[in-house]
Formats: structure tokens, C-alpha cells, sequence
């Protein structure tokens, strides 16, 4: 039997840290011809991901260029993914989530009428401009999708809402089986500040926040809700590896830059953001894959948007939606500063999101769709 030519696309960091694993878990599986390519939407940041675990790509559309816009990196994806596609021929095209490569990767297979696989499917908050432009990235892509890896029993729900029902399999999420490969007990930060932080004796708190939606005001008030908390627990060091978007780095080092506890780096490589995560306090995030990584992890999520997609782990108690107002933010984590009642709920409960093995999941489920194999995939229990 011929093998099943599988491409997965992906462009970004965040994109780049949930496929990689299914990439390589593709390419040792008899079955299965596994192809990549990325866009390098993110160029420095994705390589970075790609190094850690060894995987090189089979075409690279090296499209980032300065102060992109949206529209550039999918007119440069579309056009890009047309080459790759007609070269390649694949009998399966895989995406992840909700990028703007994600998009034009799913557009530009339908548009060779190449069946297209969604891993992390069914995320939703339905407002079409949180998270912007996420939130209609991955809608548009579950219309165009033949497969659709669900992480979870929430997502699989909201696609049936959508009348989505066939070839729909609920796998857990791959960023799970990631951890396994990137978490390592004696792990040495090439940051060195990282390396000199007491994780035993003091509350090391790890921030992100870089979203779109959050430029301006809302931006604003993070900052200064997190300057306030180091301000009022000195027994508390706040780490922002800083995302290299202009706006972001102009806000962060606005409001941020100067206090003895609060040490402002750059974008970390994705195993040391792991263990880093593993070693802190709490998590103070805008980000999307955090909220998952982290209750794996055992530490407990303050989410700095006014909604989530991952509605699973608000349910949990893994996760805590604070919002974007200074002061709610602030009291919320000087809450989980200051209470060990209150931390301990969150870092005890149960994350919903896997069990390591998504990707298994996602190759039977391929398998079983294109009769190489007779057995149908397993669900993710969901506990």
C-alpha cells in the first residue's frame, strides 16, 4: 500500500511547539510519508522551536518581513503554499489553530481540493474581534476542514453547534506531549538571570502579554497592575520575557523597566519558557497555550484577557479569567500571593487539556480515515 503523504503547515512559535511533536510522531510511523513546511511567520522565534526538537523542514517560505500586516502574511502564505502544494501534491494537509499561516494554509489546500486536517479544532469565544484575528481564523478554517483534532469534549461541542460532525475526533491537546520532551529536572538557563532566582525561598512570577486586542489602554493597566504587585510583595520577582513586537517592548519597558524585581528578558527559546514555568509561582498570561501548559505543570493561571476559548479550564479551577482592568488584576493575584488556600485549589486541579498522547491520537485517527488501519483512534477520556 502506498504511503499517506501528510504536510503539516505552521509558521509561528506558539504553532510550531504543538506541531513539532505530531511532525515527528508522523515521520516515524510506517504509514505515513511526513512532509513540513513552515511560512516563518515568526522567523527567529520559530527556528528556536525547530532546533529544540530537531525537526527540519521540507519547504520554508521565509516570508516575515518588518512591521508586517495581516494582510501580507496571508497573500504571501496563499501565494507561497500554491508552489509548495503543486510541487508536492499531499494527500493531507494539517494546520493548527488559529494563525493567519493556519488560514492561508487551509485556503490555499482547499483551493488544490487537498483534504485539510485542524489540530486544536473547536476553539471559540464567538466574538469575532476577541481574540483578533483568531477567533475568525480558526471559524474559517473549521468550514474548510475535512478533520478536525478536537482537544477537548467543550470543542467538540462547538463545532456540533456549527452542524460539524463528521470527522470530528477528540484527541486532548499535542502542547501536552510537548512538555514531555522540553521539561528536565536539571535544566540550565542560557538566560543567566533565570539561572540566579531563588525558586525555593521566593515567588517568581512568569508574565506574558502581547496580544492585539490588548494594545493601548488595556495594556496600559497590566502594566501598571503588575508594577503595583511587585511594589507590594517584595518576596515576589516578576520575569516578562518581552515579545519582540515594537508596541509591546515600547509598553513594557514604559511602565516595567528599572524595578529591582521585576526583570524584563527576551523571548525565551520554548524550553526554557518550560522550565521556567515549571520552577515558578504563577502564570500571568494573554496567551493562549499557556493556559494549558501550565496547569499541566501544576501552576496556576491568571488570564489578562475579558474572555477565553479555553472555557475547560475556568471549569477546572486550573485557570482565572482577571481581564484587563488594573485593579481587578492586581487583587486577583495578590490573592494567589497571599493565600495559600486559595493557590493550592488552582494548583491542584486537574488540567483538562491531556495525557501526552495527542498525537498518537491524531495518526490513528489519520490512519483509520485513509484505511491503513482497521481500528478506530481512541477519544481522550477528558480526564
Amino acid at each position: 500500500m502506498n504511503k499517506i503523504k501528510v504536510m503539516t503547515v505552521f509558521g509561528t512559535r506558539p504553532e510550531a511547539i504543538k506541531m513539532a511533536p505530531l511532525a515527528l510522531e508522523l515521520s516515524r510511523r510506517p504509514e505515513f510519508e511526513a512532509l513540513c513546511c513552515v511560512t516563518a511567520q515568526h522567523r527567529e522565534m520559530l527556528d528556536s522551536v525547530l532546533n529544540i526538537f530537531g525537526l527540519r523542514p521540507h519547504y520554508d517560505l521565509n516570508i516575515m518581513e518588518p512591521r508586517q500586516t495581516l494582510s501580507t502574511i496571508t497573500s504571501k502564505c496563499l501565494n507561497g503554499m500554491d508552489c509548495v502544494l503543486e510541487e508536492a501534491k499531499p494527500d493531507l494537509v494539517l494546520v493548527h489553530g488559529d494563525t493567519s499561516t493556519t488560514f492561508a494554509g487551509a485556503l490555499a489546500a482547499f483551493y488544490h481540493k487537498i483534504p485539510v486536517g485542524h489540530v486544536e479544532a473547536g476553539l471559540r469565544t464567538y466574538d469575532k474581534w476577541s481574540p483578533f484575528p483568531e477567533e475568525m481564523n480558526r471559524k474559517m478554517v473549521g468550514t474548510i476542514a475535512d478533520l478536525h483534532f478536537c482537544p477537548t469534549v467543550t470543542n467538540r461541542d462547538n463545532l456540533a453547534r456549527e452542524n460539524i460532525t463528521k470527522g470530528v475526533f477528540l484527541t486532548g491537546n499535542t502542547v501536552i506531549d510537548a512538555l514531555q520532551t522540553t521539561v528536565i529536572k536539571d535544566f540550565s538557563f542560557t538566560e543567566k538571570t533565570l539561572n540566579c532566582l531563588d525558586y525555593v525561598n521566593r515567588k517568581v512570577v512568569l508574565v506574558t502579554c502581547h496580544r492585539r486586542e490588548n494594545y493601548g489602554q488595556p495594556m496600559t493597566n497590566i502594566m501598571t497592575a503588575l508594577r503595583r504587585l511587585a511594589d507590594s510583595f517584595p518576596d515576589t520577582d516578576l520575569v516578562y520575557p518581552v515579545h519582540l513586537s515594537p508596541v509591546v517592548q515600547e509598553a513594557a519597558h514604559k511602565y516595567l523597566n528599572g524595578h529591582p524585581r521585576i526583570h524584563l528578558i527576551a523571548p525565551l527559546a520554548v524550553d526554557e519558557m518550560h522550565n521556567l514555568m515549571a520552577r515558578c509561582h504563577l502564570v500571568m498570561t494573554d496567551s493562549g497555550g499557556l493556559q494549558e501548559e501550565a496547569p499541566a505543570l501544576g501552576k496556576p493561571v491568571l488570564v489578562l484577557r475579558r474572555e477565553t476559548e479555553r472555557p475547560e479550564a475556568v471549569q477546572a479551577g486550573t485557570v482565572r479569567l482577571a481581564g484587563v482592568e488594573e485593579e481587578i488584576i492586581f487583587q486577583m493575584a495578590a490573592q494567589l500571593l497571599s493565600d495559600q488556600v486559595e493557590y493550592d485549589k488552582m494548583a491542584h486541579a486537574v488540567n483538562p487539556y491531556g495525557d501526552g498522547k495527542a498525537c498518537r491520537r491524531i495518526t490513528d485517527a489519520i490512519a483509520w480515515h485513509f484505511h491503513a488501519s482497521e481500528t478506530p483512534p481512541e477519544e481522550f477520556s477528558g480526564r
